[in-house]
């Protein structure tokens, strides 16, 4: 029996990757704090050409991408996948000019965010998302 309902998997990547249990409760407070009750979340950390399959097959998108979150939720608690490509992090945070495990933690966020009913397609929708990703990261990462 697991202690978390978080768990990682690490698809042909590695990285630096600290303080995981931390993460983990951390990641199931936010879900708390939302409202949200979590049965059980996986976070597979993978490649952009594995990304990019994945948005291709299940998506229909020819594009790459940071992230992919599969909802799985049958119930009142929540259930979902979360698939980051590792290299698009990497580009992502030396673009933005961020350090890698900011830009990491604001894709799990991210992730989480949209599992508990947050959404970025519209201007309106991407502005709060981003202020909710700055706000668990501020959080997290100051505290």
């Amino acid at each position: 029996m697991r202690d978390l309902p978080v768990q990682f998997y690490y698809s042909n990547t590695r990285f630096p990757f600290r303080d995981r249990t931390r993460l983990k409760q951390f990641i199931k407070q936010l879900f708390s704090k939302e409202g949200r009750k979590l049965e059980q979340l996986s976070y597979v950390f993978c490649t952009d050409q594995e990304l990019h399959s994945m948005n291709q097959q299940w998506l229909d998108h020819d594009t790459f991408t940071d992230i992919i979150t599969f909802d799985l939720s049958d119930s009142s608690m929540v259930k979902g996948e979360v698939y980051i490509s590792i290299d698009r992090v990497k580009d992502n945070a030396r673009a933005f000019e961020r350090p890698f495990r900011e830009e990491l933690h604001r894709v799990i966020f991210h992730g989480a965010l949209h599992l508990c009913g947050y959404k970025d397609k519209s201007k309106t929708q991407k502005e709060e998302m981003r202020r909710m990703e700055q706000k668990y990261l501020d959080l997290y990462l100051k505290p």
